[in-house]
C-alpha cells in the first residue's frame, strides 16, 4: 500500500511517500479498514518536528484521524460488518500505525459508524477536534445552558466546532477572529458576539459585552499571551480551560479571581491506554454524528490534499490562521 512515512525528526522534508506492507488482522477484535481520508492536525506537525513518541520507532506513519470502509473483520467482532463506513481517532502516536496510508488494522472499540450524511473527507476532519472541543467545554469546562463562553480563535479546527457545540448546549458564545470576513463566517456558525483582535482590545471588549463581570467559561486554544489574557476576562469564580501548557504564564490574576483552571489533552487516553476514557470518546462521536445528521453541526474543510501531498498539508497548517481543517484524500494518492 501507499503511505507517508516520517523518516526522522525535522521539517516537512522528512515525510516520504512510498510503498509499505499492507497491515493484516492479527487479533479477533480487530478490523481492517480501507482508509478513505485522514485528518491533518497540529499535533501531527509537532510529532514530526520533534519525533515525539518515536525515540526508537522510526520510520513511522503519522495521523490520528481517519474515515474509511471496513474491508475485513476479526472473528470476535460483532458490532461491525464489511462495508460499514467508520470514523475515529487512533494511531499515529508511537505504538500503532497512523492514518496517512491506504489501509490500517485497528481494535474495533476505537472506531464508530460515521454520520450517515457525511462524506469521508468531512468525517476524517472531525474526530480529534470534536472530542477536544467537547471535553474542554462540557467535561472540563462544565458549560451550561444560559452561560457565556469565550472561545479564542473561533475559525480554527477546534474553535469552529466549539462554537457550534456551545450553541447546541444553549450557551451565549463570544469568539475572537482576525478579520471582518472571518467574523461573518463565525457568525454564520452561531457566534453571538465576535471580537476582531487586531482591531479591538479583547479584555476590554469582553468585559463590555458581559457588563464588567467577565465570561463564565474561557476556552483557550492558542496558549501563551492568549491564555494569560483569559485570566483577566473570566468572571470571578469562573472556569478557564486551555489546550496548551501554562508554563511561564502569570496566573496571579487567576488566583485572585478564584478561577478553576483545567487542561484538555484528548490524546491522553491513547497515550496512556485509558480504556474508559476511550469509550467516552466513542460516545462523543456517536452524539456528534447525530448532530451532523440533524444539520446542527458542520465541519469546514480549508483544503483537501492527496495522500502524496502530505508535505504541502503540513506546510499549510504550520503557516497558521487556518479556517477549518486540512484533510488528506487517501484514495487520491
Amino acid at each position: 500500500m501507499k503511505a507517508v512515512l516520517m523518516m526522522q525528526a525535522g521539517g516537512v522534508e522528512v515525510l516520504e511517500y512510498q510503498e509499505l506492507l499492507e497491515p493484516q488482522i492479527q487479533q479477533g477484535n480487530e478490523l481492517k479498514i480501507k482508509i478513505k481520508a485522514a485528518g491533518v492536525n497540529p499535533i501531527d506537525t509537532k510529532v514530526r518536528s520533534l519525533a515525539m513518541f518515536y525515540p526508537d520507532k522510526l520510520p513511522a506513519v503519522l495521523g490520528c484521524d481517519l474515515a474509511g470502509e471496513v474491508v475485513e473483520i476479526g472473528a470476535e467482532v460483532t458490532q461491525f460488518k464489511v462495508g460499514d463506513k467508520v470514523w475515529g481517532c487512533h494511531g499515529g502516536l508511537g505504538a500503532e500505525q497512523g492514518n496517512y496510508a491506504e489501509y490500517t488494522v485497528i481494535d474495533a472499540r476505537h472506531v464508530s459508524l460515521m454520520p450517515k450524511t457525511s462524506d469521508f473527507t468531512h468525517a476524517a476532519a472531525a474526530p480529534l477536534v470534536l472530542i477536544t472541543a467537547w471535553g474542554a467545554l462540557f467535561e472540563r469546562g462544565q458549560l451550561k445552558a444560559g452561560e457565556t463562553v469565550l472561545i479564542q480563535a473561533g475559525t480554527g479546527g477546534v474553535g469552529h466546532v466549539a462554537i457550534q457545540l456551545a450553541k447546541i448546549k444553549g450557551a451565549r458564545v463570544i469568539t475572537t477572529v482576525s478579520s471582518e470576513a472571518k467574523a461573518a463566517w463565525v457568525k454564520s456558525l452561531g457566534a453571538d458576539e465576535v471580537i476582531i483582535y487586531p482591531e479591538e482590545d479583547v479584555i476590554e471588549r469582553t468585559l463590555q459585552l458581559t457588563d464588567g463581570k467577565g465570561v463564565d467559561l474561557s476556552f483557550d486554544t492558542v496558549g501563551g499571551e492568549v491564555l494569560e489574557q483569559c485570566t483577566s476576562l473570566t468572571a470571578h469564580y469562573g472556569r478557564l480551560v486551555t489546550l496548551l501548557s501554562a508554563e511561564g504564564i502569570d496566573l496571579s490574576e487567576a488566583r485572585m479571581r478564584n478561577l478553576s483552571l483545567a487542561f484538555e489533552l484528548m490524546l491522553t487516553p491513547m497515550i496512556r491506554q485509558l480504556d474508559a476514557a476511550r469509550a467516552q470518546h466513542i460516545n462523543i462521536l456517536n452524539q456528534c454524528a447525530e448532530y451532523i445528521d440533524q444539520k446542527q453541526l458542520q465541519l469546514h474543510l480549508a483544503q483537501v490534499f492527496s495522500l502524496s501531498e502530505a508535505k504541502a498539508a503540513h506546510t499549510a497548517i504550520e503557516a497558521g490562521h487556518t479556517q477549518g481543517k486540512y484533510v488528506l484524500d487517501c484514495v487520491q494518492v
